[in-house]
Formats: structure tokens, sequence, C-alpha cells
């Protein structure tokens, strides 16, 4: 080896200064180079409009995908501020789209967070080529452009303003992304899970990058979990569902818990959970579920005859047959183990969740006597048959 390389100094340590960490690595900020990191884009710019509309401070939100591959995103709130932001001499606007971490909102659990790791729009400008955004605010119209995360024009009044409102349009650098192509499938998958897990959203998605394949959906569910479980059985190949069960409960100082479930005369399962409306695929909240659905089918089959002194009690992991459930909880300050953020670990929503799941299912139970008949017994058939 020559002396060249082992000589280890200061030199060898590289500064990267502006956006250029985050054009390097973009999959440290989206994920990805490909589809997946251009969806979390349009993520991290609609988060900010999605949480005005569930504050009260808008009524909906429109997302376009335009014919030259940018993507457009509109809604009617307040207007994003155009005077100073605290400690700082640019716009409030200019100092969302270019910097790191700048952000609106309370971050409690009546937030959402649509992007991967909530970095906000300011990465988003710094992977895009161009970004332009218009703020209508106060009766005044204000413009300002953008390209790869700076400032290419200075906040501009332009005019007069009917409403309010703000539209920021961005178009993914190639030079970044191996395609600038959108899935709308994709994208509408999540935003009508969103819609499914916040009763008060209203959100529309278009596409008008072909003339001749134009299309739009509009995503509004005003019985939440209800309509996400009639979706779910609308799109699994299963036999006649029993009635839906569905509640909300506060838990003190823990968490709001949503939650909505049915059985079929089936054997599958199929169990979406949620915290602060992302997608998990585990964690404390869905262990609770687990836990307080087998307690309370135990005590109810117990108390009915269902089960003799001889049969073990049924376990968390034999109720799912046949079960499609939706668990969804909202917490002021969630803890999830990794980078992804797919289980959820706070450890005291475990007995919230599984005490409140346990007493709505055992006074159902107590209540529907014959659907519960059937229910716990198509539960306890299976546990004896494994």
């Amino acid at each position: 080896m020559s002396e060249e390389a082992k000589r280890y100094d200061a030199s060898h340590i590289q500064v990267l200064e502006g956006w250029e960490a985050v054009r390097k690595r973009p999959g440290m900020y989206v994920g990805s180079t490909g589809e997946y990191g251009l969806r979390q884009m349009v993520f991290e710019v609609a988060d900010r409009a999605v949480n005005d509309v569930l504050a009260g401070r808008g009524t909906s939100v429109n997302i376009t995908l335009t014919p030259d591959g940018g993507v457009r995103v509109a809604d009617d709130g307040p207007g994003l501020p155009i005077d100073e932001a605290e400690g700082d001499d640019d716009p409030g606007l200019e100092t969302l789209l270019t910097r790191m971490h700048a952000g609106v909102g309370s971050g409690g659990r009546h937030d959402v967070v649509l992007g991967l790791c909530g970095v906000g729009p300011a990465v988003v400008n710094a992977l895009s080529r161009r970004m332009t955004a218009e703020v209508r605010r106060e009766g005044v119209r204000w413009v300002q452009e953008y390209a790869r995360g700076v400032a290419a024009t200075p906040l501009t009044e332009v005019g007069m303003a009917t409403g309010s409102g703000t539209t920021i349009a961005f178009w993914p650098d190639a030079d970044v992304f191996g395609t600038t192509e959108f899935s709308f499938d994709a994208l509408e998958d999540r935003l009508r899970e969103l819609a499914f897990l916040n009763q008060g959203l209203d959100i529309s998605l278009t596409d008008l990058r072909r003339e001749d394949e134009s299309r739009s959906v509009r995503l509004r569910f005003p019985a939440g979990t209800r309509d996400f479980l009639d979706f779910l059985a609308d799109h699994t190949a299963t036999s006649t569902p029993m009635e839906t069960v569905a509640f909300e409960r506060e838990v003190p100082r823990i968490a709001g818990v949503e939650v909505a479930f049915r059985w079929c005369s089936c054997h599958e399962e199929q169990v979406r959970s949620f915290a602060n409306s992302r997608p998990t695929i585990g964690g404390t909240h869905l262990t609770g579920f687990r836990a307080g659905m087998a307690a309370a089918v135990t005590a109810y089959a117990r108390e009915q005859g269902l089960l003799t002194s001889e049969d073990p009690d049924i376990g968390a992991d034999r109720i799912g047959e046949g079960l499609t459930a939706v668990v969804s909880v909202k917490l002021d300050r969630p803890q999830f183990e990794g980078p992804t953020h797919g289980v959820l670990g706070n450890p005291d929503v475990r007995n919230g969740v599984e005490q409140t799941v346990q007493d709505h299912l055992r006074w159902w139970l107590q209540e529907n006597p014959a659907r519960a008949a059937d229910v716990v017994d198509q539960i306890v058939q299976g546990a004896r048959r494994d």
C-alpha cells in the first residue's frame, strides 16, 4: 500500500454545502430515487395542507398530476405566512421551502405525518429542478419560484386574490431520479387510506398527464373506519360478513383509539393497524387489540358454556379466523421502532387499547347473543382444530 493510501487526516473529511447532501443521497430523505421516492415527495408537500384541513383551517386538498410531469398541491386554507419567520430574515414561505425541517403544526396526535420522515417540503424543493409557490392571503396574491432548493425569484405581489389558500407545484429533477413518472394508483391508495382514518378530510386526486385518459377521484369518508372496513371487504373474496362493530374511545393521557372489525364464515384474517395515521406492521397497539379481543371472547365463551373447564383460554393468536379489522391510535408522543416507523413501541398503549377493546367487545357480545354465538363458536371450534 502506498504512503498516499495509508495517509488518513482531516483532508479525507468531505463537507457538503447547502443541499449537496440531500441531492447526493436522496434515499435517506425520501426513501428511493424510484417511484416510491416520488410518492414521498408528494406526501411531504401535501402534509401541511392536510393538517390545515384537519385543524379546521381549510376544507379540502386538491392534488393534480400535470401534463408537463409536475405535481400541483392546492388547498383553501389561510395561506402560508409571507411575513418574516421568527429568527429569520426571509419570508415564512421561503423559510418553509428552503430550510430543512422547517414546518408548521403542533406535532401532536391531531397532526398526521405523510412523508417518510417528516423532513418537509424543503427537501422536495432540493430534489426538484423547479418549484413554484402561490399564496392567496388577505386579498393579495403572492408568487415565488425556486430551483433545486433555493429561491430563484423574490416573493412578489402580483395582484388581488379571491379567497385564500396555497398552491405549490414541483417538477422532480431527472438528474436525481431514475424515473419521474408518478403512479396514480399508488398515490390514490395512500390518500384513500388517510381519508378513511380522518373523517374530516376531503382530498381529490386528478391525473391530467394524458388528454385521452384523464381521471379524478374524490376521497371523503364520513363514516371513517366503518367505510374502511367496507372497502376491505369489497376487495376480499370472502363469504357474507357479519355485522360491523366500530367504536372510538379516548384513553386518558395515552391515546385516542378507533377500532372497527367484523367476522365472516371464512378462514382468512385481514387486520390493518395505524399509529397517527401511519401504517404499521405491528406494535403495542396491535398487541393490545388482540389481547383485548381474546380476553372478551374467552370470558363470554366460559359464561355461555362454550368452553369447558378443561379447555384453555382462547389465545390472542386464535381470534383472527375470519376477522377483518382496522385498528387506529392517535397519540401525542409516538415511539416507533426502526427507521421506517413500522412498529409502535409505546408500552402504555398496550394496556389502554387492550382494556378498551375488551370492554366494548364484551358489551357487544352480551347485547347481541345470536350473533355472538356464531362468532364465538367459530373461534372456539377453530382453536380446538388447531
